[in-house]
């Protein structure tokens, strides 16, 4: 994974999703996300068709059920050609553990390559007030939580954490080289936060050193989403990396 701009196509159908992505004919290597919404809508077949028209899918379902069950269906999901997919890092470390388990004895009877797991730290919703009113530890701070995610997702088999950019060292600090992050979050400095309370241009994610940066709002909203396209890649791949 060469530090991509994943797309988050966060539509309602998959004609509204292939919509975009006809904007989009020309470009080669195309990340594109497919979360709860589009895939509940469309189903398995839509990640299969995605990649069969050659688009790097990172299937994001944040699974949290017990061990068991999160081991089953990853086993689905381990089969459908998915590079990334996700679990809630909140589900421990028997759940992260099982998932990546499930992952690779799906995508052995597939005859293909398991998705990298990724763990949900803290959603870049929350903030520290929205942290503490889960009755999550009233001790730890908002960074203290994500860190300490990370590292139970680094112990457990999980490849990498999504994150907000913002915490990307300190997670690098207390993690095993090349353990990912992965962050969405990210808005052009022109363009309003909507739900997300911890957000970062581009630019700044590079200069922070995200491995990926997830995009929706501020590329499927653009009036021109391929030009806003290549904006954040150009931001994105041309600042340098601290």
């Amino acid at each position: 994974m060469d530090r991509p701009v994943i797309i988050a196509l966060d539509f309602v159908d998959g004609s509204a999703a292939q919509a975009l992505l006809d904007q989009f004919k020309g470009e080669s290597g195309l990340w594109v996300k497919v979360g709860m919404e589009l895939f509940y809508r469309e189903g398995p077949q839509f990640i299969t068709q995605l990649r069969d028209k050659g688009y790097h899918v990172f299937l994001d379902l944040k699974l949290y059920d017990i061990p068991h069950t999160v081991h089953q269906a990853m086993q689905q999901i381990g089969r459908l050609g998915a590079e990334l997919t996700t679990v809630t890092g909140l589900g421990g470390a028997d759940m992260i553990h099982a998932a990546k388990e499930g992952l690779l004895e799906g995508a052995a009877e597939a005859g293909t390559k398991a998705p990298k797991l990724l763990a949900i730290t803290q959603l870049t919703s929350m903030d520290e007030r929205a942290m503490h009113c889960t009755m999550q530890n009233d001790e730890f701070s908002l960074l203290d939580s994500v860190v300490h995610l990370a590292q139970l997702a680094a112990t457990s088999g999980a490849d990498g954490v999504i994150s907000s950019a913002l915490e990307v060292g300190k997670i690098h600090d207390a993690t095993p080289s090349g353990f990912l992050t992965v962050n969405p979050g990210i808005r052009l400095a022109a363009d309003a936060r909507d739900d997300q309370s911890r957000v970062v241009t581009p630019q700044r994610a590079a200069e922070l050193g995200s491995d990926g940066i997830v995009v929706g709002r501020s590329i499927t909203q653009a009036s021109d989403p391929l030009a806003a396209y290549h904006t954040i890649r150009q931001q994105f791949e041309g600042s340098t990396v601290r």
